[in-house]
């Protein structure tokens, strides 16, 4: 039992002598980097096509909508079509019976004021109508709408026939090409926003009035536009630029020219095409200061 003790003992006192030797050589490894030098990492200038925009928020809206009215007081008598199906202008959605004793009458047709597609039925059978009781819904969906509201400072960039992408939760991985066809003249007093509304192309259906839509008002573009990850340009002094790593492990400043700006990169003159651009390690990061890249 004793000799068990004693094996426990020297293992332990082995172990101890094993970690701190691991924590001397890692402390040792610390103490011989120079506190000097920046850890950085690079990526190459390339060419990219970017667009800027402006991203704002809104609802898809039936390119044209009407809801349906009964001319007469009465009970209704059919349903004559369900929602989705398709109708086309003075065709009759439902029949309204007439109301009134000792008298016959014909059924009274609700027609359709456009051509498209029954979004809604309002009423069941048998429910008592007048002309202020809505009974059908007809939307036209092969062109959208989407409404967003865009704030004062960006109205001097948006214009009639403007590009735009729309995107909906739906449909994550796709955008929608539009263009903006209407803007209003007016701001709200309160809001200080001005309502856009821009037009979809909606042909395979895949867009409900109803939804809601991220919008990229197009504000700019360029094929082929050399430019670099937005974090790597640094703006100081009323200019613009960006390091590069030189000779003798040590960053150089490159002084360049910005144009389109989105959320992930720049566009730049001033380096060539393939460049290594210090992205990552910048803070503090000066001319001529001591670098090393990392992997």
């Amino acid at each position: 039992m004793k000799n068990i003790k004693t094996q426990i003992l020297v293992l332990t006192l082995a172990a101890a002598a094993l970690a701190s030797g691991c924590r001397n050589k890692e402390l040792e490894a610390f103490n011989k980097l120079e506190k000097d030098r920046f850890l950085v990492k690079t990526e190459k200038a390339q060419v990219r096509n970017l667009e800027e925009y402006i991203l704002l928020t809104g609802s898809v809206k039936a390119m044209d909508e009407a809801t349906l009215y009964p001319r007469i007081s009465g009970k209704l008598m059919k349903n004559l079509l369900k929602e989705g199906d398709p109708v086309k202008k003075d065709e009759a959605v439902a029949l309204i019976e007439r109301d009134e004793v000792g008298t016959v009458y014909e059924p009274a047709p609700v027609p359709s004021t456009l051509t498209g597609v029954v979004g809604r039925v309002y009423q069941d059978i048998g429910a008592s109508v007048n002309p202020q009781t809505p009974i059908a819904l007809v939307v036209n969906q092969g062109m959208v709408r989407v409404a967003v509201d865009v704030p004062e400072k960006y109205i001097g960039k948006v214009f009639k026939d403007q590009r735009a992408r729309i995107k909906v939760d739906a449909f994550p991985d796709s955008y929608f090409s539009g263009s903006v066809y209407r803007v209003s003249p007016v701001v709200d007093s309160r809001s200080r926003n001005t309502l856009v509304e821009v037009l979809v192309d909606n042909i395979d259906g895949r867009l409900k009035s109803g939804m809601f839509a991220e919008a990229r008002l197009i504000t700019a573009s360029r094929g082929a536009a050399l430019s670099v990850p937005a974090g790597a340009v640094v703006s100081q002094d009323g200019g613009d630029f960006v390091f590069v790593p030189a000779a003798g492990n040590l960053a150089a400043r490159v002084p360049v020219k910005t144009g389109i700006k989105t959320d992930d990169f720049v566009q730049i003159s001033g380096v060539k095409e393939g460049a290594e651009i210090i992205s990552f390690g910048l803070y503090g990061l000066k001319d001529g200061s001591k670098i090393k890249v990392q992997n």
